[in-house]
Parts: structure tokens; C-alpha cells; sequence
């Protein structure tokens, strides 16, 4: 059994928290959005992220939860941030917006990561959240894959 200490306790309850706000965030987003790829990635990142949940909460109860079983679905993931989004390139402003605050709500829950893989003392938790971590890059690369297939992201 994994004994955390009060500082890994504290610094993965706000993991916790993050993750639970990333679903809501998710959830509310996919039924506001207009495009229906985007209401299709903003569902599929809700469940990523509800898969993050379980892990932080594992991990919280005393387990190390094995990555081996999430690795099977990253070539999906990896497939889910790389596909070109078809359609013209009008857009609505109000699903760039929803993308440009989930995406800025991902580069902060990736730093706040950054800080937790630091602070953990076990190796195999460094590795379970180095892998979350990731993902959560992912999301923002998608988001961002999307926002600039759309002409709404200017590159200087």
C-alpha cells in the first residue's frame, strides 16, 4: 500500500480537483459547441479525462494503478489530435472561444502536473502522472489543431 505524504496528499487532491473541472468543462462545452467535430473532441477529451480522474483517486486511496492497460488507447488518442478537421474554415465564434479557454485550462493543468510529478516520492506514481501529464498536452494539442484549422489562430 502507498503511504503519500501530506504534501502529495495536498498536491493530488488539486490533481483531483483539476480533473473533475476538466470533465464539467468538457461535458458543458460539447453541448454548447456547434460543430460537430468539435462536439465530438470536447466528449471524447471528457472521457480522457474522467479515465484521470480514476487515476489521481487511485492513487490517492493507496494504489499505484498500472499504465500498461492505458497505453492501448493512446494510438486513438494520438489519432483523435491528429486528424485534420474537414469542413470549410468559417467557423463559429462562440466554439473558439470554448476552445481557447479549454486550451488555456490545459497548459495550466499540465504545469500543475509538472510541479506533482516533481514532489511525488514513489517512481511508479511519477510515471502514472508523466503519462496523464501527456495526455493533457495532447488535448491542448488538439484544441490547438483546431483552432488554427479554422483560421482563429494566428501564427506570428
Amino acid at each position: 500500500m502507498l503511504q503519500l505524504t501530506q504534501k502529495e496528499r495536498m498536491l493530488l487532491e488539486d490533481q483531483k480537483n483539476h480533473e473533475e473541472l476538466c470533465i464539467k468543462k468538457y461535458l458543458k462545452y460539447a453541448n454548447e459547441a456547434q460543430d460537430v467535430q468539435l462536439k465530438q473532441l470536447f466528449t471524447y477529451y471528457a472521457s480522457v479525462e474522467q479515465e484521470h480522474l480514476s487515476t489521481v483517486t487511485q492513487i490517492l486511496a493507496g494504489q499505484v494503478p498500472n499504465t500498461s492497460s492505458q497505453q492501448g488507447g493512446q494510438q486513438k488518442k494520438q489519432q483523435q489530435n491528429q486528424q485534420s478537421f474537414t469542413g470549410n474554415t468559417a467557423y463559429n465564434e462562440n466554439d473558439i472561444a470554448l476552445c481557447k479557454d479549454a486550451l488555456t485550462t490545459e497548459k495550466y493543468v499540465s504545469s500543475t502536473y509538472d510541479t506533482t510529478i516533481f514532489e511525488c516520492a514513489d517512481k511508479n506514481v511519477r510515471q502514472v502522472l508523466n503519462h496523464i501529464q501527456k495526455e493533457e498536452q495532447e488535448h491542448g494539442e488538439g484544441l490547438f489543431n483546431y483552432i488554427k484549422s479554422k483560421g482563429a489562430y494566428k501564427l506570428q
